[in-house]
């Protein structure tokens, strides 16, 4: 009872935080994105101790439902956005990650269900954890060069408008946001990778083999090449600008239906129901 008051505590404060961002994206008032920030750090800290308590009571990673991987995915979101505004300075960039943050977390709460009370041994694994850690922190990552992109097609299409008015003045300039996008691909591609390696590993140790061709395997496989291509394609050809903003606006919506899509509608021992030990009724 303890840990979902908890949730609920970081859930009130992170909506909290997005409404302020959302008054701060149209007042442009700095006091307003100071508490607003101050608040989501808060929120952020008791989502990490509900995180932490469920850790310990499950022996594993939290992940084991969707109603419990919404909130997780929340949670990398947010943390990458706290790191970003650490070295960006970007104070519009939580009007955009805050709400995507609160809508994950709405979600995880008006999902029916009990909490996870039966974890089977077999996903009792550090190699398990490490892959679900690496492998969200990725997704937190590239969240944020999501929304970087979504800034940019917006102040994009001011600028060709020629409207210099208030929402452009609101937006970062094109090369910021295009350099947000791209800091954030080099910091999650990595950690996807890294991600999908630990998950070979615990698959081996778990199933006995690294492959199984399981259509989360494939799809997973097919979003970190999309994620491959993007990032070679900066890095190699010189893709800059629009270009790369849409192809990581696509490369994200992939990454959404392999998470949750296939997940749900997949009956392979990647699917929720397949995680899921036991369930409260």
């Amino acid at each position: 009872m303890m840990a979902w008051l908890l949730f609920r505590l970081a859930l009130i404060l992170i909506l909290l935080a997005t409404g302020g961002m959302i008054v701060f994206i149209v007042r442009q008032r700095k006091s307003v994105f100071t508490w607003s920030y101050r608040i989501l750090f808060a929120g952020f800290i008791v989502h990490t101790l509900f995180l932490a308590h469920q850790f310990v009571v499950l022996g594993t990673a939290p992940v084991l439902n969707l109603k419990s991987a919404l909130g997780f995915f929340a949670w990398t979101i947010t943390g990458a956005y706290l790191l970003f505004q650490l070295r960006f300075r970007l104070m519009v960039l939580g009007s955009f990650i805050a709400p995507l943050a609160a809508v994950l977390m709405i979600l995880s709460t008006s999902i029916p269900g009990g909490e996870v009370v039966a974890v089977r041994p077999l996903f009792k694994s550090l190699w398990l954890t490490i892959h679900v850690l690496t492998v969200f922190a990725g997704d937190g990552m590239f969240a944020v060069a999501f929304a970087a992109a979504v800034m940019y097609l917006l102040q994009e299409h001011q600028i060709k408008r020629k409207r210099f008015g208030s929402m452009y003045r609101r937006l970062p300039s094109l090369d910021t946001l295009d350099a947000i996008n791209h800091r954030a691909l080099i910091l999650g591609f990595p950690l996807l990778t890294l991600g999908m390696v630990t998950g070979a590993i615990y698959a081996q140790q778990a199933l006995g083999s690294f492959w199984r061709w399981d259509p989360k395997e494939v799809w997973s496989l097919i979003t970190w090449l999309a994620y491959a291509v993007l990032l070679h394609e900066r890095l190699t050809v010189g893709w800059r600008g629009r270009r790369a903003a849409v192809m990581s606006i696509a490369c994200f919506l992939l990454l959404i239906f392999t998470f949750v899509g296939i997940s749900l509608i997949s009956s392979d021992y990647h699917s929720f129901r397949s995680l899921e030990g036991g369930v409260t009724p």
